[in-house]
């Protein structure tokens, strides 16, 4: 894709660090580093998001996480990790090319935060709604 950042890096047309590479994905450190070694694992084929993607090539980005965030807790002695995917402006994606965020965590005033609000929903009604019935 022409004015992809994330393309560009994959090119080699715009440097980044990377922690991991193979045939079909790329992981790089974040630059703005929410936590010491927030990685983004990013699949070489361009796709908008998660929601654009095939089934085949999900399944090979999802496969190489677990092996990329443990080897980024163990070396750098996380506590924990945050993996973070975002789909469209409302849900804070910013670079229209699929990406995983991997964010080590160390403590809980580390930099990131994530909570959830408790609704009240029917939770039957929204299951009906989601099967089309």
């Amino acid at each position: 894709m022409e004015n992809c950042i994330f393309c560009k890096i994959i090119a080699g047309e715009i440097p980044s660090t990377k922690i991991y590479e193979d045939n079909e994905l790329i992981a790089i450190l974040d630059i703005t580093q929410t936590t010491k070694g927030h990685t983004l694992v990013i699949p070489k084929a361009h796709s908008r998001n998660l929601l654009a993607m095939e089934s085949e090539p999900a399944g090979q980005l999802f496969s190489k996480i677990p092996g990329i965030a443990s080897q980024i807790v163990k070396n750098l002695g996380a506590s924990g990790m945050n993996i973070l995917q975002n789909n469209e402006e409302i849900a804070g994606q910013t670079v229209f090319h699929t990406h995983v965020h991997l964010i080590p965590r160390y403590t809980e005033d580390d930099g990131f935060s994530a909570s959830f609000t408790e609704h009240h929903y029917d939770l039957t009604a929204i299951a009906d709604e989601i099967k089309g019935a």
